[in-house]
């Protein structure tokens, strides 16, 4: 029997299950609208949207694919306003290249352009300026994307926390690839590319002053060569996701919602460090809504999945992978998960966000 099968589970039929109170109307921004939750596709929906309007935006995916010239590309754009500026594991400067980077590869897109805006706070030391640049051109090259332009702007002290930043990339979707939750279908397998909840952690042992016996470092990293892997064994992936702000629970039921499918996760499959575990205990957080910046969510055919699942293996962002469960055709656009003890509970897109300012 192989790896994938072993991590079936069986049909559950959430018969008298209701569905969450809506939202509150808010006049105000609140820190949770940038949380990657409900709040935030809340605001997306309500405001943004009908704004912009245009084919591309209503993908909602982590980059647009979009067609120009003949070419198919991805395009994505982000900002960075995690404090502190540096923890274990990296700075701004290198969420700024990875996070970028790792949205165009979920298109399946290997990022050959990035731009970078620096907005600076007036007062801040040149110093730190110059170690921020040094991390995101070090991060650049290490992930093989040039940035290619740029902007700086000074806002007045007491205005910008320091240094801010946005990053904007392009790159070419290789053909045949089509990476979106539209595809996704009961059957499909879900697979995890290492351990969750490790970003999150690190930004709030520092930020804190928390000791947790031993030091937790962030997963950022750029996953391109990742997906390179994974797709030089099949392009026909469903989807890939980075489960950033909101964690592995967000994008899970962000993709559930856009495909129409429920998911069944097996909790206990689903990789935790003992550090993070303890972490989030001590916390009251729960490890699978916290925040990664190095890892991705697959939702894989199950013919492709074993073979996907050795090529990350093989690979070293993705020796941790694992199975952790599959698409199914009960509870529609639902998220559930298999407890230890053997039981069920709802993972609900979150409201807000539990760790602010961690990207």
């Amino acid at each position: 029997m192989s790896e994938v099968t072993d991590h079936l589970v069986t049909p559950i039929v959430p018969e008298g299950w209701t569905c969450p109170a809506p939202l509150r109307d808010r006049p105000r921004v609140v820190m949770g609208h940038g949380g990657g939750g409900a709040l935030s596709a809340e605001l997306v929906q309500q405001i943004f949207a009908p704004a912009y309007g245009g084919e591309a935006l209503a993908q909602m995916g982590d980059a647009a694919a979009v067609t120009l010239g003949g070419a198919r590309l991805a395009f994505s754009t982000d900002s960075y306003v995690v404090r502190p500026l540096f923890f274990p594991g990296g700075s701004i400067g290198d969420l700024a290249v990875n996070g970028t980077v790792n949205d165009l590869a979920m298109r399946g897109a290997r990022a050959d352009y990035l731009s970078c805006g620096f907005i600076l706070e007036e007062g801040v030391e040149l110093d730190v300026v110059s170690r921020v640049a040094e991390a995101l051109g070090a991060a650049a090259r290490a992930a093989g994307v040039e940035v290619a332009t740029g902007d700086t702007k000074v806002v007045e002290s007491g205005h910008g926390d320091g240094i801010y930043l946005n990053t904007a990339g392009i790159g070419l979707v290789p053909t045949g690839v089509d990476l979106r939750p539209e595809r996704v279908v009961p059957g499909d397998v879900v697979i995890v590319s290492g351990a969750v909840g490790v970003h999150g952690v690190a930004i709030m042992s520092v930020r804190e002053g928390l000791e947790f016996g031993v030091e937790i470092e962030s997963d950022c990293a750029a996953l391109g060569s990742l997906v390179e892997a994974m797709l030089a064994v099949t392009p026909d992936l469903h989807v890939l996701r980075d489960p950033t702000r909101g964690g592995l629970a967000a994008a899970l039921n962000e993709i559930a919602q856009a495909s129409g499918a429920g998911v069944v996760l097996q909790e206990r499959a689903v990789p935790v460090p003992a550090a993070v575990a303890n972490a989030c205990a001590i916390l009251g957080l729960d490890p699978l809504y916290v925040a990664n910046e190095g890892k991705l969510v697959a939702f894989v055919p199950r013919e492709h999945a074993d073979a996907v699942l050795a090529a990350m293996r093989a690979h070293p962002l993705g020796r941790e992978a694992a199975v952790i469960g599959e698409a199914v055709d009960t509870h529609p656009g639902m998220v559930v998960a298999r407890t230890g003890l053997g039981g069920t509970r709802v993972v609900d897109l979150p409201i807000g966000e539990q760790l602010p300012r961690i990207c």
